[in-house]
């Protein structure tokens, strides 16, 4: 190869280099970041089309380096926080994504070779089966959907109701692997007119472009259409208590004695945020506390009684309820006896949400989806030495809870509690929903990320759960972003983060049953079904047409 063929590679290289960093930074900005807390939608809209004007282009294997690269450099920004929540959680996750994003810029770039004029049609149904995919199995990391990104964008957030976030990001995602495919024989300094390239291109793609154009006009009317109107609609008065604090930072202190000194001010500054609620007018129906926000195991030191000092902060904790009157919702470890596979009896632990009305408990939920390596492992006899590795870095394992709890008080109000990251899946709140769910209350610790991006990242995604089912959402935080949210996605109000706070809402009652509801995952689920069809089509045809190009040639 001669020097001109040298240099051009290399101009190749950094001129792709450098669209796959700006699409990488567009959609980091997209969404809650360290420099603008809220994000800028409109990037999402971005993100992708420098990707994939680089993937299309480059042959299989660098493409997908190039993909393997755009997702490690974009998740180590976007979940930068993650190193705080566990010393591996930020090297897995990163891995996996990795991992996983090679897969699907390898299935994305497949489908130009089965599809070469119109294969941005199978990308875009690739991509929304891949973030589903996300969601499902042991690997749950909902974090990044890109739908996400448009949680301040009340016209395009309303779709949500129909076809959950997965509409949303089909509707985000066509339009730039639509551009991308425009853009695909542009490049700079090879005296290529870019008009001329996109004019072609819209020649004889005008169609999908059309109707692109059609679905995305009725999306808008729906958008503005679509909110519900609950002036008239009952409503419930909520007290929410963020006590700003790491409710798990105790247990690390030296000694036994020590951590129960740290559980017993948590305790106290739960209590008088508590009161300070409850002495408002008009009072509050109810009262929430946060994931885990009072850490000493209630059921287990109340039954067993092996340790007397932790039973005594609960007994504090019991007569303080006895003598409330409105219902109280708290986070708690809920440990147990309960028999293995050899017939002996272990503690298990179960991170779960009580409800108290006075000392009494009434209903208990256990929370389902548990973060992966840092909450949950299953694959301790497959993979003894990753088990050994999380168990000294001091992971906490808890199990998991089998039933959509939907809890109802004494005065006939029903809802479901969502734990922590849990209200980051549709298909779960969807579940509380129709069990008979009138309003969602996540439980949320956010606090060990220290990161008021990490806090925002999380209430973007809670906020379509409170749209795809037309419920009214609140939020108890340990430090942020503790907020009621109405059917309509809309922040009623919200605490001022990494503060001590109590904060009531008002919140609507609204029992309208959605298309999502009452359909769920359809989107990604008919995605994947023409995915299949459409792959065994192609594939179908491209065999029988290099069979009757080799008879013809015979």
């Amino acid at each position: 190869m001669n020097m001109s063929g040298v240099k051009e590679q290399v101009g190749s290289f950094f001129v792709n280099l450098g669209m796959v960093i700006l699409g990488g930074l567009c959609f980091v900005a997209a969404f809650p970041n360290p420099l603008i807390k809220q994000g800028v939608p409109l990037l999402g809209w971005l993100a992708y089309i420098p990707l994939y004007w680089v993937v299309n282009r480059s042959k299989f294997l660098p493409s997908v380096l190039w993909g393997a690269f755009y997702w490690f450099f974009a998740y180590s920004l976007f979940n930068y926080w993650l190193s705080a929540f566990h010393p591996v959680a930020s090297i897995i996750v990163n891995s996996l994504v990795v991992v996983y994003m090679s897969i699907v810029t390898a299935a994305t770039r497949f489908s130009l070779v089965v599809f070469p004029k119109r294969g941005y049609i199978l990308q875009c149904l690739c991509w929304v089966v891949f973030q589903y995919s996300h969601t499902r199995g042991f690997l749950s990391y909902p974090y990044g959907i890109l739908g996400y990104s448009q949680w301040q964008v009340p016209p395009v957030l309303q779709l949500a109701s129909i076809t959950g976030v997965w509409g949303v990001s089909a509707l985000m995602i066509f339009p730039q692997l639509y551009i991308a495919a425009a853009l695909k024989d542009w490049f700079p300094g090879k005296g290529i007119s870019l008009w001329g390239t996109i004019k072609r291109f819209l020649s004889g793609e005008r169609i999908a472009g059309g109707l692109y154009a059609v679905v995305f006009a009725a999306v808008l009317v729906y958008g503005f259409l679509s909110p519900v109107d609950y002036a008239g609609a009952p409503t419930v008065r909520i007290a929410l208590v963020q006590h700003n604090t790491d409710p798990w930072k105790p247990s690390k202190a030296p000694t036994p004695k020590q951590s129960l000194v740290e559980y017993q001010k948590d305790l106290r500054i739960l209590r008088r945020l508590s009161s300070e609620a409850l002495a408002a007018e008009p009072k509050p129906d109810m009262v929430v506390w946060s994931e885990t926000a009072f850490v000493p195991r209630i059921y287990w030191h109340t039954t067993y009684r092996d340790d007397p000092e932790s039973y005594i902060l609960i007994r504090e904790l019991m007569d303080y309820l006895k003598n409330q009157d409105v219902p109280f919702v708290i986070g708690n470890d809920d440990a147990r006896l309960e028999m293995n596979e050899n017939g002996n009896y272990d503690q298990v632990d179960y991170n779960a949400v009580f409800l108290y009305e006075r000392d009494e408990l009434k209903q208990l939920y256990r929370k389902i989806i548990l973060v992966p390596f840092t909450e949950y492992f299953p694959y301790k006899k497959q993979l003894p030495w990753v088990y050994e590795i999380l168990e000294n870095a001091d992971t906490h394992f808890w199990k998991k809870g089998i039933e959509t709890t939907v809890f109802e008080t004494s005065t006939g109000l029903k809802f479901s509690t969502p734990i922590c990251f849990e209200d980051s899946f549709g298909y779960l709140s969807r579940d509380f929903v129709r069990n008979g769910a009138e309003i969602l209350v996540n439980l949320t610790n956010d606090a060990w990320s220290k990161s008021l991006s990490a806090q925002y990242q999380h209430l973007a995604m809670a906020v379509f759960r409170a749209v795809e089912n037309r419920r009214s959402m609140v939020r108890s935080t340990a430090s942020g972003q503790t907020c009621g949210i109405d059917p309509n996605g809309r922040i009623l109000a919200m605490a001022e983060p990494f503060t001590e706070a109590q904060l009531t809402v008002t919140v609507p009652l609204v029992k309208n049953k959605t298309f999502y509801t009452e359909h769920g995952d359809y989107v990604p689920q008919f995605s994947f079904v023409a995915v299949l069809l459409l792959l065994l089509g192609g594939v179908g045809r491209g065999i029988i047409k290099k069979v009757h190009n080799t008879r013809k040639k015979a």
